[in-house]
C-alpha cells in the first residue's frame, strides 16, 4: 500500500476547506474514480485542512493527486489556496 498526506494552509485554506465540505459528494466521485482506494480522510484544522489517503499502490496515489489538482483548479481556484504540501510513501502499518 501507498499513502499520501496533503496539507493545505495559509491564504485561502479555510475557504478551501469550506468548499470541500460543501462539495463532499463531488470529491467522493473523483476519489472513487481512481482504482485501488483503501481509505481517505480529510480533516479541518485551525489553519485549513489536511487529507490522508491510502491506495493499493503508488499508481493510485499519483493518479488521484493529478485528479485532485484538476478538481481544485476547476472548483476551488477562487479560494486562492496554495498548492498543498505533499508527503507520500509506502505504508508500514495500518489499523482499522
Amino acid at each position: 500500500m501507498h499513502a499520501m498526506v496533503r496539507s493545505y494552509s495559509g491564504n485561502g485554506a479555510k475557504e478551501f476547506a469550506d468548499v470541500i465540505e460543501q462539495k463532499k459528494s463531488d470529491v467522493e466521485k473523483v476519489l472513487r474514480s481512481v482504482k485501488g482506494l483503501v481509505s481517505y480522510t480529510m480533516v479541518r484544522t485551525k489553519d485549513g485542512a489536511f487529507s490522508v489517503s491510502v491506495w493499493q499502490n503508488k499508481a493510485g496515489v499519483d493518479e488521484v493527486h493529478k485528479k485532485a489538482m484538476e478538481w481544485i483548479k476547476e472548483n476551488a481556484s477562487h479560494t486562492k489556496v496554495a498548492t498543498p504540501t505533499v508527503s507520500e510513501g509506502s505504508v508500514i502499518i495500518q489499523l482499522n
